[in-house]
């Protein structure tokens, strides 16, 4: 059975994204990512996007749209990507977690250390 993550994908107006970088404690420490995490037992992915969200960066999604969806093999698990367009939000994004957060453009993102399954995703960005 995957891990189910949700994946949020944060375009401002400049045409920049918001990535996150994973803390010291976290698998992977160091490594960039976009914001998101694990679906919870009985929750939809939508919903999850949305409390992700406002506990990893305090934003509050008003609307977002299923963009792509990827299974990763890492090492040690299978991974369920479910990434979304997030189209609005309100507040201003944080690292409410400590982590360090930026936004970046686009054609920037290949030079972040990123998680494998990020891969694809990074790939059709490029393409927007």
């Amino acid at each position: 059975m995957p891990l189910h993550v949700v994946v949020g994908i944060i375009i401002n107006p400049l045409n920049q994204i918001l990535i996150a970088q994973r803390l010291a404690h976290q698998e992977a420490a160091g490594v960039w990512e976009f914001p998101g995490g694990k679906v919870e037992a009985d929750e939809s992915a939508y919903h999850a996007l949305l409390r992700e969200l406002k506990e990893e960066i305090g934003i509050d999604v008003t609307s977002a749209e299923k963009w792509l969806e990827i299974s990763y093999q890492y090492p040690q698990k299978l991974v369920l990507l479910d990434t979304w367009m997030v189209k609005a939000f309100a507040g201003e994004p944080i690292g409410a977690e400590g982590q360090p957060i930026r936004w970046v453009a686009i054609n920037e993102l290949e030079s972040y250390t990123f998680p494998g399954g990020n891969k694809k995703i990074i790939e059709k960005l490029l393409l927007l």
